[in-house]
């Protein structure tokens, strides 16, 4: 197995058009797993740990552009209050010290259902920024998910950053597992409040073949608490909303059994969190009034 360590964002671009096979690796929290079972054995890694522009991120025009090399703990101490939902996730990722190494460009490279990062990605817009020798792209995190551990990247691309909103409201991640964390979660949602705009976001994860949102269910809520006044009013949230929002939260998912859980437990657990999720998200909403 070969082993290339550019210094340099163009000399990664570089060595990957060259060398299309080979997997790129970061915090290695999930490519080591698959080396050290022997589930994977490339023909090349790509150490991207010394291309200092992956480790940044800035703010521009109201959205927070994330290097994919950015790991969860400095999203956890530097941007809690600007991605709030993404730094909730990434509290439950792992011990500390994966998450001192893990990042969220590795975690979207390895596009797994039951990765936690995804549904506060999916709940704000956010998009997906890739480069190759030939150039720069975006692509809305909703379309990056192809498959099973399946992405749209072309073989020469590599995941340069993500691009995120500043929360323009309340967000909150639930996540059912073992514990609450170092365990691969069982499901997983997010749901991102905009009042101003009137929209709701969610994101749904390990509870599909690839992490999803749950459209109807954004777009009945949204249309709720405009057509009752709630953004305005701020009142308690209906309790047959609720439970409606949960419904139509489980209704979008295509879980299936295997050793963390039954499918029917999955779909229950979704219609809970999302109305957990929600109230707690609400809840933070009514306290700023």
């Amino acid at each position: 197995m070969d082993f290339i360590q550019p210094r340099s964002w163009a000399d990664a671009l570089a060595a990957k058009s060259a060398h299309p096979d080979a997997v790129p690796i970061a915090g290695g929290t999930d490519v080591m797993v698959e080396l050290n079972f022997d589930k994977s054995r490339p023909a090349a890694l790509l150490d991207l740990n010394r291309v200092t522009e992956l480790a940044e991120w800035t703010l521009d025009d109201g959205r927070v552009r994330l290097g994919a090399g950015v790991t969860y703990t400095r999203v956890i101490d530097e941007l809690a209050d600007q991605l709030p939902a993404l730094a909730i996730a990434a509290r439950t990722i792992g011990s500390p010290q994966i998450r001192n190494r893990g990042t969220v460009g590795g975690n979207l490279g390895a596009a797994s259902p039951a990765g936690d990062s995804h549904p506060p990605l999916l709940a704000v817009g956010a998009e997906v920024e890739v480069a190759s020798v030939r150039g720069t792209r975006r692509i809305a995190a909703s379309e990056f998910y192809t498959g099973v551990k399946r992405n749209a990247l072309a073989t020469d691309e590599l995941i340069a950053a993500i691009l995120l909103p500043r929360a323009l409201g309340p967000q909150q991640f639930c996540k059912i597992g073992t514990r609450n964390a170092m365990v691969i979660a069982v499901a997983t949602f997010a749901v991102a409040l905009d009042p101003a705009g009137g929209r709701v976001g969610t994101g749904i994860g390990s509870a599909a073949p690839t992490p999803i949102r749950a459209t109807d269910a954004e777009t009945f809520l949204a249309d709720a608490l405009a057509a009752d006044n709630l953004w305005q009013t701020r009142r308690e949230l209906p309790a047959v909303l609720l439970r409606e929002f949960g419904a139509r939260v489980s209704a979008a998912t295509a879980p299936i059994d295997d050793v963390r859980g039954t499918a029917a437990y999955r779909r229950h657990a979704m219609t809970v969190m999302a109305v957990r999720a929600l109230g707690w998200a609400w809840d933070d909403y009514r306290e700023v009034a």
